[in-house]
C-alpha cells in the first residue's frame, strides 16, 4: 500500500508529508485548495506524463516521493526482473521535475525510466478519476471490463495467437494474387539471370585464381616474345647472316692485314672474343626459351575466361554476391513456377486456421455469455445498494465477423426505471449515475486484480443525499480489502473515512500556500460541520457533524 506520500514545490504546495492508514483514507478541502495537485503528484511518481509547470514558482525543481509497503507479487516480479532487492517488501518511488523541464525517476535511490515507473506503478494504484466516467460511454471499452471481470486473458491470448496467424496467412494469399500480374515478366527476367550465370558456371573464388594464372602467363608471354626476337636478331634467318658470321667475316677481313699493323691484329683478336661471347648469349638465350615452355592456347583461354568472369562481375557483383541471388533467384523462380499451387495450398491452410479460430472465438463467446450473467447480477446488486434499486445493467452481445478481440460486440444498456426498455449508457445516464455505475463496476472488478491500492477523485460528482452515504459506505466497504483514497465534496463520503486528511489553502508572505493535515476528531468536526454549511459554523451544525461520524464509526 501507498504507506507516505511526500511533496515539495508542487504548484501550490510548498512542503507536504502525508502519512496514510491502510483503509479508507478521505481527503478534503475547499474549491482550489489544491486536491487535484495532490492526484496530479500521485500519477507523476506513477509514470505518468509531468510538465515543467507544475513546478512552483521561484523553485528549481519539484520533488515527489512515495513510500510503498506490502508490494504484491506483479510488482515484486518486476522489481527483482530490474535488478531491485524486495526482502524488507518496502519501495520508495522519488519523481523530480526541473523548472527548465528536465525530469528524473528513481526507485529506493537508484536512477530508473520513466517507463518502468509506469509498468511498475500501474501493479500498485488504480486511479479513479471524473475523466474514467468516460470511458463508460464508449461501448468499444465494454468488451475490455467484461473480460476483465471474466478473467478471459488465457482464452483471449489462444485466441488472438491463431487470430494472428489467419491474418498473416491471408496477407501472403493476397500479396500473391495482388503480384500475378507480373509473374511472367519476373520469371522472364529471372530465367534469364539463372540462365546466364550457369552459361559461365564459375565456382568460388575462380576469379582470384584466374586473375593469378593470367597475370604469370601474361608475363611469360611478354619473356617469350622478346627471348625470340633477341634470338633471332643474333641468329639471323634464312635472308640474315647471324651476327656471328658478320663478326667472323669481318674478322678474316682484317687477318689478311694484321701483318701490316699491330692494330689490326689486336681487332682481330677482340673480334673473335666477341664471338666467343655472342655464341655464348645465343646459347643462355636458347636455354632460357626451353625454360619458359609458353603454351598460346591455353593463355588465351585463361584471357577468355577472365573476361568471361569480369563482364559477368561488372553486370551483377562480386561472385559471392551473384551465388547468393542465384540461389535466391533458383528457389524464387521455383515459386514462381508453382505460384497457382503455393495459392492453393495457403488458401487450404487458411481455411483450416479459419476454423481453429472460429471454434476458438466461439469457446471465448460461450465463456463471455455465461460470465456476462453473473456481471449483470452483481453489478445489479452493487447498484441497489448505491441507492439505483430500479436501475437495470445488461449486457449486450452479438456476433460479428472475427476481429482482434472475438466474434463479439459488447455493449452495456440500462434500463433507469422499471418497465424501461435497455438502451446505451450514453444516452441516458446522467453524470450521478455515471458515478455510481463505475463504482459498482470497481467493487465487482476489485477481486479480479491485486492492485493494493485505489483511489477515487471525486467520486461523488452528480449525487448527494442517500446516494452519497451509500457511496461512502461501499468505499468504507471495499477499503476492509485494499487500501482506499477518497477525494470528496460530500460530508456523506468524509465522515466514513478511517483516516481523514484536510488540503487547506493560505497566504503566507504573499504567496499562496497549501498544506495537507491530518484530522483528529474533534478537527473532523469542524471541517464536516464547513462542509455541511460553509464558513458560519454553527453549534447546531457541530452537532449534526459530530453525530454523523459517530455513527459512521458505529458502522
Amino acid at each position: 500500500m501507498l504507506n507516505e506520500f511526500y511533496i515539495e514545490n508542487l504548484a501550490v504546495i510548498e512542503k507536504a508529508d502525508v502519512l496514510l492508514g491502510n483503509k479508507l483514507n478521505v481527503f478534503t478541502g475547499e474549491t482550489g485548495a489544491g486536491k487535484s495537485i495532490l492526484i496530479n503528484g500521485i500519477n507523476a511518481v506513477l509514470g505518468q506524463r509531468i510538465t515543467k509547470d507544475i513546478v512552483r514558482t521561484g523553485a528549481n525543481k519539484a520533488v515527489i516521493s512515495a513510500v510503498f509497503t506490502e508490494i504484491p507479487d506483479s510488482a515484486v516480479r518486476i522489481l527483482n526482473d530490474n535488478g531491485f532487492e524486495t526482502e524488507d517488501s518496502q519501495v520508495i518511488i522519488t519523481r523530480e521535475i526541473s523548472s527548465d523541464g528536465g525530469s528524473t525517476a528513481r526507485i529506493n535511490s537508484r536512477p530508473v525510466s520513466v517507463s518502468l515507473l509506469k509498468e511498475i506503478g500501474e501493479k500498485l494504484i488504480n486511479i479513479h478519476g471524473q475523466h474514467d466516467n468516460q470511458v463508460l460511454l464508449a461501448s468499444d471499452n465494454h468488451i475490455r471490463i467484461l473480460d476483465e471481470y471474466a478473467e478471459t486473458e488465457n482464452l483471449l491470448t489462444d485466441y488472438i495467437n491463431s487470430f494472428h496467424e489467419l491474418q498473416d496467412t491471408a496477407k501472403k494469399i493476397n500479396r500473391l494474387i495482388a503480384e500475378q500480374h507480373s509473374i511472367t515478366d519476373k520469371i522472364e527476367r529471372l530465367s534469364e539471370f539463372i540462365s546466364e550465370v550457369d552459361s559461365v558456371d564459375f565456382y568460388e573464388n575462380e576469379d582470384s585464381e584466374v586473375e593469378e594464372e593470367y597475370t604469370m602467363l601474361k608475363s611469360a608471354s611478354v619473356l617469350d616474345s622478346a627471348l625470340r626476337t633477341a634470338s633471332l636478331m643474333i641468329e639471323g634467318d634464312d635472308e640474315t647472316e647471324s651476327v656471328s658470321d658478320r663478326i667472323s667475316a669481318a674478322s678474316l677481313e682484317l687477318a689478311s692485314q694484321s701483318e701490316i699493323s699491330s692494330d689490326i691484329s689486336k681487332l682481330c683478336e677482340r673480334l673473335e672474343s666477341a664471338s666467343i661471347e655472342i655464341n655464348d648469349i645465343s646459347s643462355e638465350i636458347s636455354r632460357l626459351m626451353s625454360k619458359v615452355n609458353m603454351d598460346p592456347q591455353h593463355f588465351e583461354k585463361i584471357r577468355n575466361r577472365r573476361e568471361e568472369l569480369y563482364k559477368l562481375k561488372r553486370k551483377y557483383g562480386e561472385l559471392s554476391e551473384i551465388r547468393k541471388k542465384y540461389d535466391d533467384s533458383v528457389a524464387e523462380l521455383e515459386a514462381l513456377t508453382n505460384f497457382d499451387s503455393e495459392i492453393e495450398r495457403l488458401t487450404e491452410i487458411k481455411k483450416e486456421l479459419l476454423a481453429v479460430t472460429s471454434k476458438k472465438a466461439s469457446e471465448l463467446s460461450k465463456y463471455r455469455e455465461k460470465a456476462a450473467k453473473r456481471f449483470e447480477n452483481e453489478v445489479g446488486n452493487e447498484l441497489k445498494y448505491l441507492d439505483m434499486p430500479n436501475v437495470k445493467l445488461e449486457v449486450r452481445i452479438t456476433k460479428g465477423k472475427l476481429t482482434h478481440s472475438g466474434m463479439d460486440n459488447i455493449e452495456f444498456l440500462i434500463s433507469a426505471n422499471i418497465g424501461e426498455t435497455p438502451k446505451p449508457i450514453a444516452k441516458i445516464a446522467s453524470g450521478g449515475e455515471l458515478s455510481r455505475i463505475m463504482l459498482a463496476l470497481k467493487s465487482v472488478l476489485a477481486d479480479k486484480d491485486n492492485i493494493p491500492t485505489l483511489i477515487f477523485d471525486e467520486i461523488d460528482t452528480g449525487v448527494s443525499g442517500r446516494a452519497a452515504q451509500k457511496i461512502g459506505r461501499k468505499l468504507r466497504q471495499i477499503s476492509r480489502n485494499r487500501q482506499v483514497l477518497c477525494v470528496t465534496h460530500l460530508a456523506q463520503i468524509a465522515v466514513m473515512g478511517d483516516d481523514h486528511h484536510l488540503i487547506e489553502k493560505s497566504t503566507v508572505s504573499q504567496r499562496t500556500v497549501t498544506n495537507v493535515k491530518h484530522l483528529n476528531f474533534e478537527q473532523r468536526k469542524y471541517e464536516i460541520a464547513r462542509i455541511l454549511g460553509g464558513d458560519n459554523i454553527t453549534p447546531l451544525l457541530l452537532e449534526n457533524a459530530e453525530e454523523q461520524l459517530k455513527s459512521a464509526m458505529k458502522e
